[in-house]
């Protein structure tokens, strides 16, 4: 392949759409994710616009496919973002979860654990999801914002963020927008693929976000 020539990158590192749209076989959750609702939200909040093809671009596509999978395909051998059998991700420096402990238990649940004013070992993955989009009707939205080392160890600063317009528990939407930044460190292969990663952020000044409203049905 000539200089000029582009690099033909992997379905898993290009725009997730393409991903879900090569379905044959996949096992969805409930049904091929449609993200045409939160994506209009997204578009109009986001902060970041990469270069098309730049290092920030397929990182952040990377991820994004693996968020998708990680929450709507229940057959981890069917994850292209990921090496299914070394896959390990942690949080804040602790325990290292498999792809098959993402699928039951789910991301919520793992990045969050136990805590002051969420349980996960009292969630499980539907009643996790359900009650963290019900807090955000538009969406929980992630984007990269940059890339601070390349691959094969990928450090990269991102970004969540919604507009709390839903109750939390017994808490109520105050409308303000809800924002996380955060840190990870991806080991990937030579053809992009996540072996392990770790992320970092602080979960507590998050639900405290949340908690800080009265509660509608005790106020």
């Amino acid at each position: 392949m000539s200089q000029t020539q582009p690099v033909e990158l992997p379905l898993w590192a290009r725009d997730r759409e393409e991903v879900i749209a090569m379905d044959a076989s996949v096992e969805w959750r409930e049904g091929r994710p449609d993200y045409s609702h939160t994506n209009q939200f997204r578009e109009q909040e986001r902060q970041c616009n990469h270069a098309e093809g730049s290092l920030n671009a397929i990182a952040h596509n990377l991820v994004r496919t693996f968020e998708m999978e990680a929450t709507h395909k229940i057959n981890p051998q069917q994850w292209l973002s990921v090496v299914t059998e070394k896959f390990r991700m942690s949080t804040n420096g602790g325990k290292q979860y498999t792809a098959q402990d993402v699928i039951d238990v789910g991301t919520y649940n793992l990045f969050l654990g136990d805590t002051e004013h969420y349980r996960s070992t009292e969630e499980t993955f539907d009643s996790s999801y359900n009650l963290f989009h019900t807090a955000f009707p538009e969406g929980f939205h992630w984007e990269l914002i940059a890339v601070l080392s390349p691959p094969p160890n990928v450090v990269f600063k991102w970004r969540h963020w919604g507009q709390f317009k839903g109750n939390f528990k017994d808490f109520a939407p105050t409308g303000e927008t809800i924002e996380i930044v955060g840190l990870s460190v991806a080991s990937v292969t030579e053809d992009l693929k996540i072996e392990s990663v770790e992320h970092f952020f602080d979960n507590s000044a998050f639900l405290n976000k949340l908690t800080a409203s009265k509660c509608p049905f005790h106020s």
